[in-house]
């Protein structure tokens, strides 16, 4: 890959315009762009549209300039074509921040395709109100209309106070990927050593961890960093702040400058949950993977790399899709338990996918405060409004629900493994990106459920949420209480 890269910029013997004018080309775009994203904004405004249709139409733009841009014969490498249906299934891959591939992302496109790619997983990652609104705001025509929008779209409830928060998701979005990339440069220097094509996948690759996107120029992912920590912990806390969602993270820089100021400061219930459940997750499925690789996958390495792989493994598999250890030779117990991993996801507002953390817990508290004999569901001494727990219920059971009916159909049109359709489902639904092999074998029609899959995994349980939210009705009457006997 770094002699294909340096080739594609040193040689301008291709048939492909020479990197000069590809740069400019690009400049010109990005300036183009910019300069048009305040109009563009004011047309998905002008629709009226709903949050929820809002979050589908603003996709769908991205995916279908996505797939016309890779279809363009600039963005495969020579002597290489992208047809139609890999075209929207990377395009929707990489908007839907999956990492699922049909092509080797390094070797099948060229320097133009990446950019287009990593360009896809930046905007699908912040989602595309959210980089919009940044550019409106800087014009000063950011009115209540596009407040109300965001507000319902970032789950933010301070009105006046959300054009501060897009600042800092865009200001801590792009801090972390610039400390992410530089950190990595300098753990991926000694082994590359090319310092151009070093820069390149430092920032290709911390671009798409903070964006739990999976996606990487290398063909076997981060196998042969399996025993490098610097390029291990660098990549986990990228994918890990990626996940915690954007208000979580203001949030808890806001408690610690208080703390540093000696002022009180608490968490919110949401980024208590957040926190606690995160943290659960990765401990216990580095237990958990550990111990169902360490005879398999890991049974070769000393004891601190198995506890690194074991780690690794379980914070990826949460919807970022990086993975050190190959995936189709684990347990099926690991497996299990990354199909566990993947259908929790991240967290609300993040850049991951799945039902999410905050529901995940808002569940478990359920049960819990059912089970103590309580008519409210309680956490941390607060209590969970009602519409939060039937949102919570509704999340699980429509995913469960597609993800049954997805598998099925795969099973249809696929010959393969049932495990090998169950882990591919939950992957895209997740927007993961980890595979047991089965991706690039997969029909038409079962790439076409793949992408559906992940398109809905990536909008679904938001867009459930808004839309729950959206329609409250008013209750004139009320009916006689029945019991129903329940299990």
């Amino acid at each position: 890959m770094a002699i294909f890269f340096s080739n594609f910029l040193k040689n301008t013997t291709y048939t492909l315009p020479s990197p000069i004018s590809v740069i400019f080309c690009q400049i010109f775009i990005v300036i183009f762009v910019i300069l048009r994203v305040p109009n563009l904004h004011k047309l998905i405004l002008s629709f009226r549209l709903s949050p929820s249709s809002t979050v589908i139409v603003t996709f769908l733009v991205i995916v279908s300039i996505g797939t016309f841009l890779l279809l363009l014969p600039i963005s495969t490498a020579p002597g290489k074509s992208t047809s139609l249906i890999d075209a929207i299934f990377t395009a929707t891959s990489a908007t839907c921040v999956t990492g699922l591939i049909v092509v080797d992302t390094g070797e099948h496109f060229s320097l133009f395709g990446q950019l287009t790619i990593l360009i896809l997983i930046q905007i699908g990652g912040l989602g595309l109100m959210t980089f919009t609104s940044f550019f409106v705001l800087l014009s000063g025509e950011f009115g209540v209309r596009d407040r109300l929008v965001l507000r319902d779209m970032v789950k933010y409830d301070n009105l006046s106070k959300i054009g501060h928060l897009i600042f800092s998701i865009l200001i801590l979005t792009f801090s972390f990927e610039a400390v992410g990339a530089v950190l990595l440069y300098f753990q991926f220097l000694p082994t590359i050593k090319d310092t151009l094509f070093t820069a390149y996948s430092a920032i290709f690759h911390s671009i798409s961890a903070f964006c739990n996107a999976g996606f990487s120029i290398y063909s076997n992912s981060f196998i042969n960093y399996q025993k490098d920590i610097g390029v291990n912990l660098v990549m986990s806390f990228l994918i890990i702040f990626g996940g915690l969602g954007f208000v979580v993270i203001v949030e808890l820089s806001q408690v610690i400058t208080s703390y540093i100021k000696r002022k009180k400061r608490h968490l919110s219930l949401h980024s208590k949950l957040v926190l606690l459940t995160t943290a659960i997750l990765i401990i216990l499925g580095t237990l958990l993977f550990y111990l169902g690789e360490k005879n398999g996958s890991l049974k070769n390495l000393p004891f601190g790399e198995k506890i690194m792989a074991s780690f690794f493994q379980s914070v990826t598999a949460r919807t970022a899709g990086f993975n050190t250890l190959p995936i189709d030779k684990i347990t099926t117990f690991s497996a299990f338990l990354l199909i566990m991993l993947m259908f929790i996801g991240a967290s609300p507002g993040s850049t991951g996918g799945g039902v999410k953390t905050s529901t995940f817990a808002t569940l478990i508290f359920t049960v819990k405060s059912i089970a103590e004999g309580k008519t409210q569901v309680e956490a941390f001494r607060r209590t969970i409004p009602q519409t939060s727990v039937y949102q919570a219920l509704c999340v699980i059971i429509l995913a469960l629900g597609w993800v049954g009916f997805s598998t099925l159909f795969l099973s249809f049109t696929e010959k393969s493994s049932f495990l090998k359709i169950f882990f591919e489902v939950f992957s895209a639904f997740g927007t993961v990106g980890l595979s047991r092999g089965l991706t690039p074998e997969l029909t038409i029609w079962g790439k076409i459920i793949i992408i559906i899959t992940m398109f809905t995994g990536r909008i679904g349980p938001l867009t459930l949420a808004l839309a729950i939210t959206e329609k409250k009705a008013i209750r004139r009457y009320e009916y006689p209480e029945e019991r129903v006997i329940i299990g």
